[in-house]
């Protein structure tokens, strides 16, 4: 039978060296995202997930957000190539695992660059942010890795922010939450749609796990909204690592398995 795992990386004690491109560097509490990311973890636990923690890497500043290195569906892995050049080293960091958990690993190569957070996988569907990190060469290649499977690859365009997951993620197979002043909904029309509230512009990143919602606490509009449409929702405070610009989808890989 198939189980929900998590594969996560500790916080480096590198972090506050991270890549940044739509917010403003603020002082990272190392000490206190650790703690953080370890109740995060505990979260995917109790959510129903199986942890695989790999340990931290004290050279690369943003290797806590594992979602970037790699794409775990069920018939494959696709290593990535980040497009900040600083983070190409996390998926060679990140292989070993991967190959542990997978037969089959594809890997997408120059002039491709593709970011885990700007694919947003529902079913059979696959979406792709045209971002800063991720291009078209990455996508067309994707798409070429992932036609045998049947599953279908669409480019969207996006604005204002670093992932494709920074603006929408999946709450069910028919239902995302969506900021729609980062993304053109319309990409989104065959599915139901909740909005973001819209003095909480980041929260639309969100974590799945079954029938279960993960997501930072720092929005309590939108986990209102997200719970009065009948989703079981739980709240972590992931403020330091949102300093780094991430997000809880950034921080685990989920991925079925034995």
């Amino acid at each position: 039978m198939s189980e929900m795992h998590a594969l996560c990386r500790a916080v480096s004690p590198a972090i506050a060296d991270c890549e940044l491109s739509f917010i403003g560097r603020e002082p990272i509490n190392v000490a206190l995202a650790h703690r953080q990311h370890m109740e995060y973890v505990l979260c995917l636990g109790k959510l129903g997930a199986k942890v695989i923690e790999l340990p931290a890497e004290p050279t690369l500043p943003d290797s806590v957000f594992v979602e970037d290195t790699v794409l775990l569906f069920d018939e494959l892995a696709v290593l990535t190539r980040p497009g900040a050049e600083s983070r190409r080293a996390e998926v060679d960091a990140i292989a070993p695992a991967v190959r542990a958990v997978r037969k089959q690993v594809e890997r997408i190569s120059a002039p491709g660059t593709i970011d885990g957070g700007d694919v947003l996988r529902i079913g059979r569907r696959v979406f792709v942010g045209l971002s800063q990190r991720s291009n078209q060469a990455a996508i067309d290649q994707l798409a070429d890795i992932l036609k045998p499977y049947a599953y279908t690859v669409t480019a969207v365009p996006m604005q204002d922010c670093l992932h494709l997951k920074s603006a929408v993620t999946a709450l069910s197979d028919d239902t995302v939450l969506i900021n729609p002043e980062w993304v053109d909904a319309a990409y989104f029309k065959e599915y139901r749609q909740i909005r973001v509230d819209e003095h909480e512009p980041h929260a639309a990143n969100v974590v799945r796990i079954g029938s279960a919602i993960l997501m930072p606490s720092a929005f309590p509009k939108t986990q209102a909204r997200i719970a009065s449409a009948g989703y079981a929702v739980t709240a972590v405070d992931v403020s330091e690592l949102q300093k780094a610009e991430g997000a809880v989808t950034c921080c685990s890989v989920l991925f079925t398995g034995e």
